[in-house]
């Protein structure tokens, strides 16, 4: 839990929208950050938290927190 709520206090820090998340087929998406907003350091922070860009979909999605 502390993880994920870390890693969206990150993702907090560039936007706050009414609406960030969206979940499907076992995916977390962050709908409003992208990947040229977050700094390097950041970046690599939330791939440690379970975070990663996603090059196809172009948003930051993660597996770790997308399914129960």
């Amino acid at each position: 839990m502390n993880d994920l709520i870390e890693a969206l206090s990150i993702f907090a820090r560039y936007k706050c929208e009414k609406y960030p998340t969206h979940c499907e087929h076992d995916v977390l998406i962050i709908m409003s950050v992208t990947r040229d907003e977050v700094s390097a350091d950041d970046a690599k922070r939330l791939d440690a938290l379970g975070f990663f860009w996603s090059e196809s979909e172009e948003y930051w999605q993660s597996f770790r927190f997308g399914s129960a």
